[in-house]
């Protein structure tokens, strides 16, 4: 099984959290932004409830 994902997902996420980075503060922008996103309604894929089949 291919874990590079994994293993840049955790890179990214050991980086993210160095003080360096986390004392920049961030664009308004991008906050207003993000926020808009996560004030959207969850979509809803048909009858099933998800895009994603345990089937396939």
């Amino acid at each position: 099984m291919d874990r590079r994902w994994l293993v840049a997902l955790v890179d990214a996420m050991e980086q993210a959290a160095r003080p360096e980075v986390r004392n920049v503060p961030c664009d308004a922008s991008l906050i207003s932004a993000a926020a808009a996103h996560l004030a959207r309604p969850a979509p809803t894929f048909g009858h099933c409830g998800s895009a994603y089949s345990l089937r396939n």
